[in-house]
């Protein structure tokens, strides 16, 4: 799991046990199917079977890994569009390499982010560094997709690059939990993640036994995804492993636990927690773009194929070739 701890998190901030508790129940849980993405890499489709109405604002999460890639394995994604959204790419472990058409980018790795506003369009390519695709290696993290409100899909592209080591460290009050909050706020406590709409964004690890409670907003939904590990969420404790999506109520706080014993391989209880301010706007999605109509969604594949969404730099990154991985 992630480079970015503490040595002891006894030393952290800690989140308040809510005093009015009104705990989320869970309305469902859900696993991951398995897809194909970019150049044929596996991903698990984290949201399967769960409905746009409870996901809003959130379009959809890929998680990658973790998998121990082969020297020649690695692979990423080559140049394409976007418009309409945000992408959230936060690296757990490896490394990850980004450009856009706007002059965005640069290299992620070990819990890492990667915030990038796609407003009114651009192009972008993901790649592994050359290096570990010719040595192979670990690799572990998830791509979100953030809608964006309607007065804002067009908006000027932006990038954020949030380095693990700015990301909000907190811990429960009996310290048996961290808290990594990469956007959004939890408790008073404010992430680093730059958002438009709002949302909360956070990376949890309970040792095993562990539980928290945390307050959560009232006009926000909750979902939890598990990243690794065995344990419970929501009031009435309900099971959930690593691959699965806990999709909670409404209410004030927000509750999981690790079970007592954990796989050998994934000692902690690991879980990514999300949650954001429905836009409650119509849908249109194809592919790369998520607008409100389908006459804005013709527009942007028109303007892809014109060339209004940016060109590709002179000087951009490339996916390795074969020959590139064989020399």
């Amino acid at each position: 799991m992630p480079a970015i701890s503490a040595d002891n998190w006894l030393t952290l901030p800690r989140v308040s046990h809510p005093i009015a508790r009104n705990d989320r129940h869970v309305l469902s849980v859900t696993t991951a199917v398995n897809g194909i993405e970019g150049e044929g890499f596996l991903v698990r489709r984290a949201f399967a079977g769960i409905h746009h109405r409870h996901l809003d604002p959130f379009i959809m999460m890929d998680h990658i890994g973790e998998v121990e890639y082969a020297p020649g394995e690695p692979k990423g994604t080559p140049w394409h569009p976007h418009r309409g959204f945000e992408t959230v790419t936060y690296v757990i472990d490896g490394e990850i390499e980004h450009q856009d058409s706007t002059g965005g980018g640069g290299s992620i790795k070990d819990g890492d982010t990667q915030w990038m506003t796609a407003g009114s369009g651009l192009l972008h390519i993901e790649t592994p560094p050359e290096r570990l695709v010719m040595s192979g290696g670990l690799f572990h993290g998830i791509q979100l997709w953030v809608n964006l409100p309607s007065a804002d899909k067009m908006i000027a592209p932006r990038y954020q690059d949030i380095r693990g080591n700015r990301v909000q460290l907190l811990t429960s009050p009996d310290g048996g939990a961290l808290l990594r909050v990469i956007a959004g706020e939890l408790d008073g406590h404010q992430g680093p993640g730059v958002t438009h709409t709002p949302i909360t964004l956070i990376h949890a690890t309970l040792r095993p036994g562990a539980q928290v409670t945390m307050p959560w907003p009232e006009d926000f939904n909750a979902l939890a995804y598990v990243l690794a590990g065995r344990g419970s969420a929501g009031a009435e404790q309900r099971p959930v492993h690593a691959g699965q999506a806990a999709l909670f109520s409404r209410g004030g706080a927000l509750t999981i636990k690790a079970n007592t014993a954990q796989d050998a391989h994934t000692p902690d209880f690991d879980v990514l927690l999300l949650g954001g301010k429905p836009l409650r706007e119509p849908i249109a999605l194809y592919g790369p773009f998520v607008m409100n109509t389908q006459e804005e969604l013709v527009q942007a594949i028109e303007d892809y194929k014109k060339g209004r969404l940016g060109t590709i730099p002179a000087t951009a990154t490339q996916p390795p070739t074969t020959e590139t991985t064989r020399s």
